[in-house]
């Protein structure tokens, strides 16, 4: 087997996006696929004795992966971490991407001083979204944020803010807030560009789907406003989050399996 990359322990940590939420995979762990266990998959074809752990739980805060993901990470020994947080604070109302941010750079301090490469994520350009453009201010100054963590910690960034593909419509799930698995498969290309690893992995595939008619659009408005908007603006004020009680779906270090598989989107 030939190596291309000198990996052997990766564990991914975070929030709905890096737990894989709008990817389905009934076979997999937890029940959902998503972009590190695509990064995992690739990782794990050319080392032997890789392993893979992903900790992330939808809903988390910045905070609370800071409290109950770091030390778990840490004790896993992982020499690759990814790790995507405060993008739940930053959508909140009346948050400081500052403070956010102070709040990051001491997790990517603990997590750097174990020697293992970090991989940090910028938030997407929201402009294009009718439901988050108003907070593409506040996600450029986080973002900016991010880079000077990275840069301080000498720390990889992934770059989403410049992935302009990801702007399509039909790489986001039908509510609006998670990546769909062309999404996931774009954000995996990425994130391996990132780390210098050649890999099979192809633009648009799994494929998207086709285009919809004007109709087709606004009658889905209707239907998202209904079944994840209106619920969601309701989670935020309850204070409760889509994560309570859900528990990693690798807690621990494992060789990378994927579940059985549907047919490709």
């Amino acid at each position: 087997m030939t190596e291309t990359h000198p990996w052997r322990r990766y564990v991914a940590l975070g929030d709905s996006f890096t737990e894989g939420i709008g990817d389905p995979e009934p076979g997999s762990p937890g029940g959902h696929r998503g972009w590190a266990d695509r990064v995992a998959e690739v990782l794990s074809a050319s080392v032997d004795d890789f392993a893979y752990a992903n900790l992330a739980v939808r809903g988390k805060l910045l905070q609370q992966i800071v409290d109950e993901q770091l030390e778990p990470a840490i004790a896993l020994k992982p020499d690759l971490i990814t790790l995507s947080a405060g993008g739940n604070d930053v959508i909140r109302p009346r948050t400081d991407p500052d403070v956010i941010a102070s709040r990051l750079d001491g997790a990517v301090e603990r997590l750097a001083a174990t020697g293992a490469t970090v991989v940090l994520f910028t938030g997407v350009d929201t402009g294009f979204s009718p439901v988050l453009n108003r907070l593409r201010g506040k996600v450029a100054i986080y973002n900016e944020n991010i880079r000077k963590v990275a840069q301080r910690h000498d720390a990889l960034v992934a770059d989403q803010w410049a992935l302009t593909e990801i702007q399509d419509p039909r790489m986001w799930n039908v509510d609006r807030l998670h990546l769909a698995p062309l999404g996931h498969h774009t954000v995996a290309r990425m994130v391996l560009a990132t780390l210098g690893v050649e890999n099979d992995l192809q633009p648009m595939r799994p494929e998207p789907l086709p285009p919809r008619t004007w109709r087709q659009a606004r009658s889905e408005d209707l239907v998202w406003a209904r079944e994840y908007f209106v619920p969601w603006v309701i989670r935020r004020i309850r204070r409760v989050s889509s994560g309570d009680h859900v528990l990693p779906k690798r807690p621990e270090a494992a060789p990378y399996a994927s579940g059985p598989r549907g047919p490709a989107l």
